[in-house]
């Protein structure tokens, strides 16, 4: 038996189904709140995927990494502007699995360990955590395990082997032999030549990997010099010109995403219009693997409000409408305690919550001052809007942005800014919204599974046509902004957005809110059906079991 089989085993028995062995590699988990080893999106997508990987009683582990710091605390200046807090993390319910083991990086062994996170705390798969914050170890290698996406190059690409060869690695000393290694990004790659150095045959690596890919541009994916990461030890020893033939980079610039397409036996990408986007993108290199489609969503035992679905079986609206209320008012504690706005329920509230990115546009609304005066400070009609969102901390045109909504907060009672998005203050928002607002320019967004989330409490999305919403929306259950000329310039395309934005909200949404409100509840009431099951993450467990894991 197995230590796996002995001390971590899953606390069922495997459906049929999804016997297959899979270990599940990703740099962010967003799990439980107090469990801070997540950034955003694709934390919240591998929680919601490890919650449903349990429900359905699979055969699949996570490995991730425990950040001491976690990604960083958005804390306030005295002027209420964000600030970065990176401050120690304790987590007494992670059991020390006993392993230690060491990897080579840059020339040096480097101890490592692994923290186990049991299935039944938050009823998610077995979970494994590694770490290098071993007294063992020198400060340098210690810190590999401090910050979720170091901004020090050296030490990120420590962090990537840390994840593909220490996971990697990991499982031989659980005896947990994994039939397939999904790499959640090409952040655990360097499993792959932990792989070829164990099989010494590319084929056999191409067998077990399969990987899924975020990034809808080509420039957005990851590259590094090839030398620096043979220096480093990224490819386990193996011969520098054999890493180049095999790998196919042919010039100084190691491409992780276009390698893993040819390592992996098969890829996907995260929406239908993320797999178009990925497999055009993609087409002009040769030997990469087939990209299909398995489009990312949400777990609705951890995020949905089950008396909002009790009141949508029974059809009692009336119910329904209260219990939204009392949601927007559990949210408005939160807006009068952060910002010093008082809110009322019965307006119109509009939120803007995801990771503060420069192509999502987060302050796309306010561009047109004259307007967006017209529209905040509309008696009649009446809204409230809020923002929150953790900007990456080296992003400083983001961070930009995030201040400047800070200080025009301050001008208006009606809009707020919040800070420490994570998983508890997402769900508030989700919960308390009436319009969950998504503005990010076609089409660079992978997926964008917020939307989901927000359906699931009662919210109506009002998104550009990117990610996943054309798969899902119509005009029986959200607003969309028509799509833009992409032919034109960025200037221009933002122009047009922001119109339809305005017209839409002017001429549509906050009529329909105010005038006619049976209109707005079976809006909403259709919203909380659709987007079940088929943006529910035991549908999307399920399509990387059938489609990913088991072809060959």
């Amino acid at each position: 038996m197995s230590l796996f089989e002995s001390k971590f085993n899953h606390p069922y028995s495997y459906d049929p189904k999804f016997s297959k062995r899979v270990a599940y590699f990703s740099m962010e988990f967003a799990i439980d709140q107090s469990l801070k080893v997540y950034s955003g999106g694709l934390g919240f997508l591998a929680g919601s995927h490890m919650r449903s990987a349990f429900e359905l009683k699979q055969n699949l582990i996570g490995i991730g990494i425990l950040w001491k710091y976690g990604y960083y605390d958005q804390i306030r200046q005295q002027d209420q502007s964000m600030n970065v807090l990176f401050q120690e993390k304790v987590y007494s319910y992670l059991q020390d699995t006993g392993i230690k083991y060491t990897i080579d990086v840059n020339g040096h062994p480097v101890w490592v360990t692994a923290k186990y996170l049991p299935p039944q705390l938050f009823n998610s798969v077995p979970m494994f955590f590694l770490t290098t914050d071993l007294p063992e170890n020198d400060y340098l290698a210690r810190s590999i395990s401090f910050h979720l996406y170091d901004a020090d190059l050296a030490a990120k690409i420590a962090q990537f082997i840390l994840l593909g060869v220490g996971g990697a690695k990991l499982l031989d000393e659980l005896g947990y032999n994994a039939e397939v290694y999904h790499l959640n990004e090409a952040h655990g790659l360097a499993a792959s030549f932990y792989l070829y150095q164990k099989y010494k045959k590319l084929e056999e690596v191409k067998k077990r990997l399969v990987f899924t890919t975020h990034t809808p541009e080509e420039a957005g994916n990851e590259k590094h010099d090839i030398y620096l990461l043979n220096k480093m030890g990224y490819f386990c020893g193996t011969n520098f010109d054999e890493v180049k033939f095999i790998s196919g980079m042919h010039d100084n610039i190691f491409d992780y995403s276009q390698v893993a397409m040819r390592f992996a036996r098969i890829a996907n990408g995260v929406s239908a219009l993320h797999g178009e986007v990925s497999r055009k993108m993609w087409s002009k290199y040769e030997g990469l693997c087939p990209i299909i489609s398995i489009t990312n969503s949400q777990n609705y035992t951890y995020w949905a409000d089950k008396e909002m679905y009790d009141a949508l079986k029974t059809s009692d609206d009336e119910r329904l409408v209260r219990r939204k209320k009392y949601m927007k008012m559990r949210l408005f504690e939160t807006v009068s305690d952060q910002a010093g706005d008082l809110y009322d329920p019965n307006v119109l509230t509009i939120v803007w919550a995801r990771r503060f990115a420069g192509y999502k546009r987060p302050d796309l609304i306010t561009q047109n001052r004259e307007r967006f005066e017209r529209l905040i400070t509309n008696k009649k009609y009446p809204i409230q809007i809020i923002w929150a969102g953790k900007p990456y901390p080296m992003d400083y045109g983001a961070i930009s942005t995030f201040n400047s909504l800070v200080h025009l907060s301050k001008v208006y009672s009606n809009i707020s800014v919040l800070v420490g998005y994570e998983l508890k203050l997402s769900k508030k928002l989700k919960y308390g919204t009436d319009i969950w607002l998504n503005s990010p320019r076609v089409p660079r967004e992978a997926s964008g599974t917020s939307g989901m989330t927000a359906c699931m409490n009662g919210a109506i999305n009002f998104s550009t046509q990117d990610g996943w919403i054309p798969e899902f929306a119509n005009d029986k259950n959200s607003f969309l902004i028509p799509l833009a000329d992409q032919s034109k310039s960025i200037s221009d395309q933002d122009t047009s957005d922001l119109n339809n934005l305005y017209d839409i909200l002017e001429n549509q949404i906050i009529p329909m809110y105010y005038e006619r409100p049976d209109e707005w509840v079976a809006m909403m009431k259709r919203s909380m059906t659709d987007v079940l099951p088929a943006f529910e993450s035991n549908r999307m467990a399920t399509e990387y079991y059938e489609k990913l894991y088991l072809n060959s």
